[in-house]
């Protein structure tokens, strides 16, 4: 294993820590839950879904968090400005953890980073995320906002190399007219999570693990990722979970650790279904690095997995 030279950054979201150098920190963990087709969503739209088995899985996420020393956030996806409402009051009322405010469409976002403004949320809210489609009203809705947390995604569609990725943050490379790193500053965002953005299997999913430590060690930032969906992007394990479905969950869950090797300081690692199966592995890593780390002066914080586990 291996520490960096730069400084490494560690922001506090809601009184959770993310960052620091490898061994130092245990990793964020986050469940995404009302993702497209859950189960427990009856009209996306709305945002009408099961509370019940809402409440359940994300006490059961909390659970593992505070038996592993993983620290948890809840990943809310969201495909309406109401849905989003609904799911942030719902949330925040159910767990004190981090929430990250995700969707496909640029308008639920900055409704919903208008809505947490407004409700004194801002505070323990995620912008998932800004990226290179990002317009000039989507920043001026960022910027009128209350919100400082924000991860800024490397995906650039011009060019998915690690250059061009890092080069989307620095400069805007051949895409945005200024980096994503710059525009943040612009929207008042002070807690920046890098997520160098992970591509399908075969399409550059592992230049995500060395922009991993390519972007702490030239920056400094928190850094990880989504890694799950290279696996789950992958046709064939997803031909053969048609017949083995455990196959299948193995290698998504798995693919949490090949992020903490690389440095990953939060992953978004799915379902929170999953939590039961990953909270577990990603604390096996944790004491693993901590250990590699020990003769290197990096010591583990308190509440690590290695002093809760080992």
């Amino acid at each position: 294993m291996f520490t960096f030279q730069k400084v490494q950054e560690v922001v506090n979201i809601a009184n959770i820590k993310i960052g620091g150098q490898p061994g130092e920190y245990p990793t964020v963990l986050a469940g995404t839950i009302f993702y497209n087709k859950h189960s427990i969503v009856s009209d996306p739209d709305k945002g009408i879904f099961d509370k019940l088995a809402a409440e359940k899985l994300i006490n059961r996420q909390q659970e593992l968090s505070d038996e592993t020393g993983n620290p948890c956030m809840v990943h809310i996806y969201a495909e309406s400005g109401d849905a989003a409402m609904r799911y942030l009051d719902f949330v925040s009322n159910a767990t004190d953890a981090p929430l990250l405010i995700d969707s496909t469409e640029s308008r639920v976002r900055m409704a919903a980073a208008s809505y947490v403004s407004e409700i004194g949320l801002a505070d323990k809210t995620i912008y998932n995320s800004l990226n290179m489609a990002v317009t000039e009203e989507e920043i001026e809705a960022l910027t009128l906002s209350d919100m400082d947390s924000a991860i800024i995604l490397g995906f650039n569609a011009m060019d998915s190399s690690l250059g061009g990725r890092m080069e989307l943050l620095e400069d805007g490379g051949k895409v945005l007219p200024h980096g994503l790193l710059e525009t943040a500053d612009e929207c008042g965002i002070k807690k920046k999570l890098i997520d160098p953005s992970i591509t399908p299997m075969g399409n550059g999913a592992g230049v995500a693990l060395r922009m991993t430590i390519a972007a702490k060690a030239k920056w400094g930032h928190p850094v990880g990722s989504g890694i799950h969906n290279a696996p789950s992007a992958w046709n064939w394990l997803r031909n053969i979970g048609k017949e083995d479905k455990l196959i299948y969950k193995i290698c998504d869950i798995a693919s949490t650790g090949i992020q903490q090797m690389a440095a990953g300081d939060f992953i978004l690692y799915g379902p929170i279904e999953n939590a039961r199966y990953t909270f577990p592995m990603a604390a096996m890593a944790d004491i693993m690095i901590s250990e590699s780390v020990a003769d290197m002066g990096v010591e583990p914080v308190e509440g690590h997995p290695i002093w809760k586990l080992v």
